[in-house]
């Protein structure tokens, strides 16, 4: 199944995203999981948060996922939802 994870930064931690990116890339490189990733962008188009779209066989692996991430690791996210999705378009 698919299942997509929105995550939005705390404000004031662009640092902290920047500080854990390329583990934060490598982790979803690595993963066998990722779909499509990429950054959500503020009004400048500084990242902001994350999107990701990842193929599990359960919501806890899904879960499992998303609590392993380097940024979730460094704190970076002040809010994650994770969701059930199907590709219709695309």
């Amino acid at each position: 199944m698919h299942v997509v994870l929105i995550a939005t930064d705390k404000p004031g931690h662009l640092q902290t995203r920047l500080d854990n990116r390329d583990a934060h890339l490598a982790y979803g490189r690595d993963s066998g999981k990722l779909v499509m990733a990429g950054p959500l962008l503020d009004d400048e188009d500084q990242m902001c948060g994350s999107l990701l779209v990842i193929e599990v066989a359960t919501m806890q692996e899904a879960y499992d996922f998303a609590d392993n991430d380097p940024y979730a690791k460094a704190g970076l996210f002040e809010k994650v939802r994770i969701e059930k999705w199907k590709k219709v378009i695309g």
